[in-house]
């Protein structure tokens, strides 16, 4: 992962692919992270590594013990509705402009976007790729693709959420309803009925982490400052 003239740095590089394995369930809520095995799979020197793992503390997404070593972070319902609330901020507001610009053509690509998710139902992760490109080609109907940015830096620790919810206990056969009846009030021009089906759409997330909670509690903040044992732990796929 040695960088090169005009390419991110060791340490860029380092961030970004641990960062994508922790929000992508690769290294799940409370995995140990070892320096050393992750500088020898990432041809790297430990100081990318370690600079990395301070980074990702800074966002909650790792939890640096003293002696005992670094951990991946477990969920934190309270960061977890913190993102929420930015996300369905900014997709509400979106949604009444898309209500009042949507063409046939915005229709036809999302229902297209429909069809693939239906032929994802067996596939988390293609699923999720999918939820998320739906909801980004929602927000340029409303003439507010830029903004899409602002709702990805806000929502690492509720995408984590979200990915144990499809693996778990979220039907995804569910979720297209849900997107379709967004859809169908666009279509319609019915700002009230597309706003309710997106909130609803968007707060099952909480939903789905007290079963998930409830089922693996050990990947959930807790309350208590109690030191992790050095074991891995594993979110079935």
């Amino acid at each position: 992962m040695a960088a090169s003239a005009g390419k991110p740095s060791a340490r860029v590089l380092v961030h970004r692919e641990l960062r994508h394995r922790i929000i992508t369930l690769q290294l799940p809520p409370g995995h140990p992270l070892s320096e050393n095995e992750l500088a020898a799979e990432l041809d790297v020197s430990r100081t990318p590594v370690r600079e990395s793992l301070l980074l990702l503390a800074d966002e909650d997404l790792v939890r640096v013990f003293p002696k005992l070593g670094s951990f991946v972070a477990r969920v934190d319902p309270q960061r977890i509705a913190d993102a929420q609330f930015v996300r369905e901020a900014v997709e509400v507001a979106s949604l009444a402009d898309a209500v009042e610009r949507c063409t046939e053509q915005d229709v036809a690509e999302l229902h297209d976007l429909l069809d693939q998710q239906r032929e994802a139902v067996d596939d988390s992760e293609r699923f999720f790729e999918l939820d998320e490109a739906f909801h980004q080609r929602l927000m340029a109907t409303g003439g507010h693709a830029n903004a899409w940015r602002t709702v990805e830096q806000a929502k690492a620790h509720l995408d984590r959420a979200r990915r144990l919810g499809l693996r778990t206990v979220s039907p995804v056969a569910g979720l297209i309803d849900q997107h379709g009846e967004i859809v169908e009030g666009l279509r319609r021009r019915d700002l009230d009925g597309a706003l309710q089906a997106l909130r609803a759409h968007l707060r099952a997330v909480f939903d789905d982490i007290e079963r998930v909670r409830a089922e693996s509690p050990e990947l959930f903040v807790d309350g208590s400052e109690e030191r992790p044992i050095r074991r891995s732990i594993t979110v079935l796929g």
